[in-house]
């Protein structure tokens, strides 16, 4: 096989559609728009959650809860998970990455009691559930809070 004869799997290059170039492509005229009205003007259209003047569902529905914006959201890992280290071990956010546990740890960790351990081992965190930390000191390891 050589350089110029690779070519894409059958069906996945279609063509480019050219909206309003003549009445021999297709679609020209109105490419595709309609008839006057909102929708086919230029900058047509209407912003997202519009109903037309009715008053939007957003509106409509009673407010409820709050949201803190300052919330420093932490990830959670269960104690299940930390079988995944040797006995012995120091398990921190760094290691936990490492692992593949966890993709991004952007405020800190938290370990909750979902599951059982085996091993000994000394998890540092931001925060504990009290079950994990039971089950952590039970296996004979350490939970420091970081």
């Amino acid at each position: 096989m050589n350089l110029h004869e690779l070519s894409p799997a059958a069906g996945s290059n279609t063509k480019a559609y050219r909206k309003g170039r003549g009445a021999g492509s297709g679609n020209g005229k109105t490419a595709g728009r309609g008839h006057k009205g909102q929708w086919a003007r230029s900058g047509g259209g209407v912003r997202v959650g519009f109903e037309g003047g009715q008053m939007p569902l957003a509106r409509r529905l009673p407010k409820r809860g709050f949201h803190n914006i300052f919330a420093k959201p932490l990830e959670a890992v269960n104690v299940s998970v930390l079988e995944k280290f040797e006995d012995g071990a120091v398990v921190n956010a760094q290691a936990l990455l490492e692992k593949g546990v966890l993709s991004k740890c952007e405020y800190g960790v938290k370990i909750l009691g979902n599951g059982s351990i085996t091993k000994k081992l000394t998890v540092q965190a931001s925060a504990f559930s009290a079950s994990a930390k039971e089950k952590i000191e039970a296996a004979g390891g350490k939970a420091e809070v970081i």
